[in-house]
């Protein structure tokens, strides 16, 4: 039994689907992000911003089904609302893999559309499904039908982008998100870019295509019924709020993982409570720290994902120096932590 399965089968999940507060995270979210937001980055990112919601690395269906799901699908109770996204395009596995998430306490199940890396092409899924609609609204129906038969089923969603290559028609968009939208999907996070398949790699796939927030735009004034997230290229807190005029909601990417503090700083702006400084953020990880630590986590595995809280700041590159050459070495504990803060002006706990 999983770490998971022991904390769903002693009711520590709290059941968000269907609260208010799941419903209010649509507002705030995290881009899932290969090799980024793992479990670790998710406690650190629901520290920073209590009410987003949260996505883990994208895990194809296979690897839920037969891998090892106490590492791939790690989850700390605080990190609720959290989703898990699947990669996958045979609707069987995915409505499997869809159950498996869902017992194991993940608030939503979300399909990618939108990975436009050479293994997702070369197993068929990821964005070379935006070619093929009635394949997504096939998988999408399965997932729906398979959770709907728990005792608390869970939303299945999509993120997409807005075509592939060549495909500049809003009405291809629009086609593709409608079908998929009659098989019973109600939210859409848009990537306001095309995936170009060829010649790009994925880093540049998330730079070099332009931006087209007036599709995800449109869609909502089309489709009001449904959800539209929109995604992509979002560095600001302005650029975040002013999304919020014509969509459901805004999803941070690179931003929320270089820039961590603009995630806390949106969230104190849209849903209140006492902003923090980054000091203060950062020693109020310290509990999770150590008791990962005891666990046998190293530090490194952690400290990957704060590099960036001095984004900008006095000390912030010292920080970053401190942390990446000492989380590696044996022993290293909460007190390199400490020592790279100092070099920021927070001294004050230095020897705590």
């Amino acid at each position: 039994m999983t770490a998971a399965d022991q904390h769903q089968e002693s009711g520590k999940f709290p059941d968000l689907r269907g609260t208010t507060r799941y419903a209010a995270s649509l507002r705030l979210s995290v881009a899932p992000m290969m090799d980024w937001t793992d479990t670790h980055c998710r406690v650190f990112h629901r520290l920073l911003a209590p009410h987003a919601r949260l996505y883990t690395e994208m895990v194809h269906a296979n690897a839920v089904i037969h891998g090892d799901r106490s590492r791939l699908l790690a989850m700390d109770p605080v990190e609720h609302p959290v989703a898990l996204q699947l990669g996958g395009s045979e609707p069987e596995l995915l409505a499997q893999a869809a159950v498996i998430g869902a017992q194991l306490g993940f608030d939503e199940v979300n399909l990618n559309c939108g990975c436009p890396s050479d293994r997702v092409q070369a197993g068929r899924f990821g964005a070379c499904l935006m070619r093929e609609p009635a394949l997504v609204a096939g998988s999408v129906a399965a997932m729906i039908e398979a959770v709907s038969t728990l005792e608390t089923p869970v939303p299945v969603t999509v993120k997409c982008r807005l075509g592939v290559d060549d495909d500049h028609r809003y009405e291809v968009f629009r086609d593709f998100v409608d079908e998929v939208a009659a098989a019973g999907c109600r939210m859409f996070v848009v990537h306001a870019r095309n995936a170009w398949l060829k010649g790009l790699s994925p880093k540049e796939n998330r730079e070099v295509p332009p931006l087209r927030y007036d599709w995800a735009y449109a869609l909502k004034r089309e489709r009001p019924e449904l959800a539209v997230i929109v995604n992509g290229g979002i560095a600001t807190q302005e650029e975040a709020t002013a999304h919020l005029d014509h969509a459901d909601g805004a999803m941070l990417g690179r931003a929320a993982y270089h820039d961590p503090w603009l995630l806390h700083r949106l969230d104190v702006a849209w849903f209140g409570g006492q902003l923090r400084t980054r000091g203060e953020l950062l020693r109020a990880l310290r509990p999770y720290v150590e008791a990962q630590l005891a666990r046998g986590v190293f530090l490194k595995h952690i400290t990957r994902h704060l590099l960036g809280l001095f984004h900008g700041e006095r000390g912030g590159r010292a920080f970053r120096q401190i942390l990446s050459e000492g989380a590696h070495r044996p022993g290293a504990d909460w007190s390199l932590v400490e020592a790279a803060l100092a070099v920021t002006g927070h001294k004050e706990q230095a020897a705590a």
